[in-house]
């Protein structure tokens, strides 16, 4: 990793990263798919790589806060069924990481968020939520639908911790209501970020230096946490299904043109 920038950091380059980090934690608590904008900000200012294993930490540390505000609301027939899958899609990413530079990289997971955004918005003009259950995974259809987005969310989390678009196009495709997406999605990011951090650490992306720079970083994870729980509750359900899918179709855009 490239160490030497993380003590380079000019004071609004710092400034740049810890705003990133206080939306990791509103997005973590409001509006889930919001953090692809901490991922654009992290990969300025810092190695496009080893931006990726400095904003792991700062994730899971979000991840927790998000646990502990949203455990209740966890919904774990979804995650059970996701977890094979996304595993398959996290070895898949290690081996991307291995050979793929940052612009195949950045290319691949931008198409795929767009993609993603394109059929959930599609999907959402052919049916109306009736109930808002997630009831739709235990079909057939359900089940494959959860394969599909469970390769893909391990695959992009592993290569560019842009995961969470792919999630949100799941869980608000699958029926999810504000809490039931936001408790299903906490638990699943915490479990799947911790168990990336061997992989990462084994790519080089995580050091001491970097956790060093972790520390400073995760202090305005808080802030952004708070912020997030208190404005979770003024968002009506349709303004937040249209944020988390406008933040994903920004997310992929800026991959695509970075």
């Amino acid at each position: 990793m490239d160490t030497m920038t993380l003590w380079h950091l000019t004071g609004w380059e710092f400034a740049a990263l810890a705003f990133a980090a206080l939306l990791v934690g509103f997005s973590k608590t409001a509006v889930s798919g919001a953090n692809t904008v901490s991922l654009a900000i992290f990969a300025a200012v810092l190695p496009a790589r080893a931006s990726t294993g400095i904003l792991l930490p700062v994730l899971i540390a979000g991840d927790i806060l998000a646990v502990l505000t949203y455990r209740r609301h966890a919904h774990w027939p979804t995650l059970w069924r996701l977890f094979p899958a996304v595993a398959v899609g996290v070895v898949a990413g290690t081996l991307f990481l291995v050979w793929a530079d940052d612009a195949i990289v950045r290319t691949s997971i931008g198409v795929i968020l767009l993609f993603m955004a394109g059929v959930t918005m599609w999907r959402r003009r052919q049916a109306a939520d009736a109930d808002g259950q997630p009831d739709e995974v235990t079909s057939r259809t359900g089940r494959v639908k959860a394969r599909s987005y469970g390769v893909l969310g391990g695959f992009t989390t592993m290569v560019a911790n842009a995961g969470g678009p792919v999630m949100s196009m799941y869980l608000l495709s699958a029926g999810f209501r504000k809490l039931g997406f936001l408790g299903t999605s906490a638990f699943f990011f915490l479990i799947v970020n911790v168990s990336k951090l061997p992989f990462s650490a084994g790519l080089g992306l995580i050091d001491g230096r970097s956790l060093l720079l972790d520390a400073a970083l995760v202090v305005f994870v808080v802030p952004g946490a708070f912020i997030g729980t208190w404005a979770v509750n003024r968002i009506n359900q349709l303004l937040f299904e249209r944020l988390v899918i406008a933040a994903t179709v920004v997310g992929g855009l800026q991959l695509l043109l970075s």
